[in-house]
């Protein structure tokens, strides 16, 4: 697991067995983006890790901006630690 914290947002990332996790959290509050394992197809954004999905995207940029709008901030706000830059097609 990598943790990364910037301002009042947090970014923790991990591996499941079946995907690769980007959760984010803020003021109790979290936005998790999703990909399968292998890297590639849509990102899924839900609320938490194992929450139902609430919306799928192709590009990392468009899930990042649904996830800080859940979390009340900017896009550019949120960390992104160096192991998740690489998610979305």
């Amino acid at each position: 697991m990598t943790t990364l914290s910037e301002g009042d947002v947090t970014a923790r990332y991990f591996e499941t067995d079946d995907e690769r996790v980007l959760e984010l959290s803020r003021e109790g509050r979290t936005a998790v983006v999703a990909q399968n394992r292998e890297g590639y197809g849509m990102l899924k954004v839900r609320e938490t890790a194992d929450g139902s999905e609430l919306e799928r995207y192709y590009g990392f940029d468009m899930a990042l901006d649904h996830a800080a709008e859940r979390l009340g901030v900017r896009p550019n706000d949120l960390p992104v630690p160096d192991v998740a830059a690489d998610m979305g097609m």
